[in-house]
């Protein structure tokens, strides 16, 4: 009986172990990306190129590449991903980034925070 316990006292404690480190991960960086700050494009600054940008916050963190053509970003291609990748959301993004011409855009409903790390990091590639 006593090792029966021991076992069910060793199973709990992993569970809550790998249950906090979870909860942990999929939390860490949501702060930083709750409060993320958008500047925009200034249109006289793009210029023809291909403009690699990142944003780094936990699973949020994704590396882009932004391509301009005839000072008009013409493609975003994702060289480094969120953790939990949602294709809609990069695609639709993409568009509305493309039409405007800025990053100053509606975030896709429900993948706010993706949404605002994927508009910073095509920031950082254009403002850099």
């Amino acid at each position: 009986m006593k090792a029966f316990l021991k076992i069910i006292m060793i199973v709990t404690l992993s569970l809550t172990i790998v249950l906090i480190g979870g909860i942990f991960y999929l939390t860490h960086g949501l702060n930083k990306g709750k409060n993320i700050e958008l500047d925009g494009i200034a249109p006289a600054q793009l210029k023809d190129g291909v403009y690699n940008g990142k944003y780094d916050a936990g699973r949020w963190s994704n590396h882009l590449k932004v391509i301009v053509k005839n000072q008009k970003i013409s493609e975003i291609n994702i060289e480094d991903d969120v953790t939990f990748v949602m294709p809609s959301v990069s695609d639709q993004l993409f568009i509305k980034v493309i039409e405007a011409q800025d990053t100053k855009v509606d975030t896709i409903s429900g993948a706010t925070i993706t949404s605002k790390a994927y508009l910073k990091s095509i920031e950082s590639a254009i403002n850099n």
